[in-house]
């Protein structure tokens, strides 16, 4: 297979990070999209270390403009993309009569509108190679979570873009799927734990005990269903959400 090239946004930590790192390491280029281009710098220096080639790109996806120049410059300095791992997202947490007006555009112009952005920059690469692959970092609080109409509303809608896709890219070669994690222990649930005035080691064993595989989620686990998804063998699998929660959820 000759090189391909990936986005992942969100990838200056976490999950993005964990996934672009994984992704270097099955042979792919990297765009490691986030906000800031400095803070993307460890993990491009964690993949040029183990010699894979990496490319540190600013943008905010909720901006048109700036996609579309980040897609341009990924095109221009490592090649087109084939692959995009849609992963940047955010949370701003509140029961519904508390959450301000802000604070639900907010999450949905990166959550949602952001995936929009990017894959529309980038799917007439993929067409024009009649090979594409899209990954849209969901959530199982798509099923619904309490204090979170924001964030829910925005993972819903991802799935359910990541289906449209599905029917409308099939026919130039592009498969899109959904990941969708469970607890994955980063700094945004991290940041769960500040908000529910607790420790992140407390909230790491709550979680643990409702999920059957007794542990909590890491990056890697998220990066090792994108990776199967990416690849060549994922050809005929498209339109699906795939949970990585440990178990059920119902």
């Amino acid at each position: 297979m000759s090189e391909r090239i990936a986005i992942v946004t969100g990838a200056a930590h976490g999950i993005g990070a964990g996934t672009a790192v994984r992704l270097a390491a099955d042979g792919m280029a990297v765009a490691v999209l986030d906000l800031n281009e400095a803070d993307c710098a460890a993990t491009v220096k964690q993949i040029e270390n183990d010699g894979g080639r990496a490319l540190a790109v600013a943008a905010d996806v909720s901006r048109s403009d700036q996609v579309q120049a980040a897609v341009e410059r990924v095109a221009a300095e490592l090649g087109a993309p084939a692959v995009l791992v849609n992963n940047a997202g955010i949370t701003r947490d509140a029961m519904l009569f508390k959450m301000t007006d802000e604070q639900w555009d907010t999450v949905i112009n990166v959550n949602l509108r952001g995936p929009f952005l990017m894959t529309r920059a980038v799917q007439k690469y993929m067409s024009g190679q009649k090979w594409g692959r899209i990954v849209n970092i969901s959530s199982s609080s798509a099923l619904g979570n309490r204090g979170q109409a924001n964030y829910s509303a925005t993972k819903a809608g991802v799935e359910g873009f990541t289906k449209t896709l599905a029917k409308e890219l099939g026919k130039f070669g592009i498969t899109a799927n959904a990941v969708a994690p469970h607890f994955i222990a980063t700094d945004m649930t991290a940041g769960m734990a500040t908000s529910l005035k607790m420790s992140f080691e407390e909230l790491v064993e709550t979680y643990k005990k409702q999920i059957p595989v007794n542990r909590v989620g890491q990056p890697a686990d998220v990066a090792a269903a994108v990776s199967f998804l990416v690849g060549e063998d994922a050809g005929f699998v498209s339109g699906q959400v795939i949970y990585v929660a440990g178990g059920p959820l119902c």
